[in-house]
């Protein structure tokens, strides 16, 4: 135990020194990347938070740097693969200590975050997404302060802001004693989750902000640990948490389209992770992977529960032996042989159904 944590320190302040190193004098046209959002783009931020929503410890990273970053997968998330596609550093969480240059940007994601304040508050106390803008309101007063308010204006333009959130709003009505559509109907629900949303983007666009990169919503019911969920499953997905992630996802587009009428120079990307999820899951061998309903890590069915490395209040885990055959890493989160097909797509797929409509995240950064 000695040893891993002395590696992960040695490996953290080693990323912190490059990154430091190489920002000093970055080239002309470098890309900054600002990323929002929940535990598909959070590559360690809740290290540094009280939450048991962590992904520091073995076998996370397995496939990685073998050793365990604080990222959901075995291997890279989505924003990881596309720095590499930019020529920059990985962006660093910002909750890591030692940061002071933001000129490649950083990750502001949490792990379990949501839209809304109440999602997951008591559980897992998680960095949500009111509070992720107000830690780049700080980065922002960071680069006013070494750059100056033009140069920073400047940045802040031709930055891309990369935003993944949703997906635990959603779970939580389907969990044991929620009261939620008791409350809301699924429609008012799903619109505090898109109006929360639509007003962090136009507060981002104030700050400077034109191009962004949103992915939407999963179909969540063919999740592991969502299959559980679902008491009368017979195997099948939890139909109704995927009705409500396709919701979300009409609703999401529509906003973004009024954003775009409404908003002077704002221009996104928007990832169909659905479509994208859903063609490997209905189609494994496609995209070469062996098992797509069962976890590579976790316990019970489907290895649904979040049990993975014996620290979510259970001790009792499975772990396979190549998490390349399979589309999910843990229960709830990815593999990162599916993380990068998806980055894949996001970035430079040519049909505007996958990544539009206008533009896919490469010709986004490049206008």
């Amino acid at each position: 135990m000695a040893s891993l944590r002395f590696h992960v320190i040695l490996f953290l302040i080693y990323t912190s020194f490059l990154c430091l190193i190489s920002c000093h004098c970055p080239p002309e046209n470098h890309v900054t990347l600002f990323i929002f959002g929940d535990s598909i783009f959070d590559s360690g931020n809740n290290n540094y938070i009280n939450t048991t929503a962590q992904a520091n410890y073995q076998p996370y990273g397995r496939t990685y740097i073998k050793y365990p970053s604080g990222r959901f997968s075995d291997g890279l998330l989505i924003p990881d693969f596309i720095a590499e596609y930019v020529k920059s550093p990985y962006i660093l969480p910002y909750l890591q200590p030692g940061i002071h240059d933001f000129t490649y940007g950083v990750n502001f994601a949490s792990s379990g975050a949501g839209a809304l304040f109440e999602t997951h508050r008591e559980l897992l106390n998680p960095i949500d997404l009111r509070a992720q803008l107000t830690f780049f309101e700080d980065v922002e007063k960071q680069l006013k302060q070494k750059l100056g308010d033009a140069e920073t204006k400047s940045l802040l333009s031709r930055a891309v802001y990369l935003i993944s959130i949703g997906r635990n709003d959603y779970l939580v009505p389907f969990y044991p004693n929620s009261t939620v559509f008791q409350t809301y109907s699924k429609e008012e629900y799903v619109g505090m989750v898109i109006g929360n949303l639509t007003v962090t983007i136009k507060e981002l666009y104030e700050k400077g902000g034109r191009k962004f990169g949103f992915i939407n919503v999963e179909p969540l019911g063919c999740i592991p640990y969502v299959k559980i969920l679902d008491q009368g499953s017979n195997g099948s997905c939890f139909e109704e948490a995927t009705a409500l992630a396709e919701l979300h996802n009409r609703e999401l587009s529509l906003a973004l389209q009024e954003l775009e009428s409404q908003l002077k120079g704002f221009k996104y990307t928007n990832f169909n992770f659905y479509s994208s999820l859903s063609e490997r899951i209905n189609n494994p061998s496609q995209y070469g992977f062996k098992e797509v309903n069962i976890a590579c890590c976790g316990s019970g069915q489907y290895r649904g529960i979040l049990s993975c490395g014996g620290r979510g209040g259970v001790t009792d885990y499975q772990v396979c032996e190549n998490p390349n055959e399979y589309l999910f890493f843990d229960a709830y989160h990815l593999s990162g042989k599916a993380n990068q097909q998806l980055a894949e797509l996001m970035w430079s797929s040519t049909d505007h159904n996958v990544s539009g409509p206008n533009y896919n995240l490469k010709e986004l950064i490049n206008l």
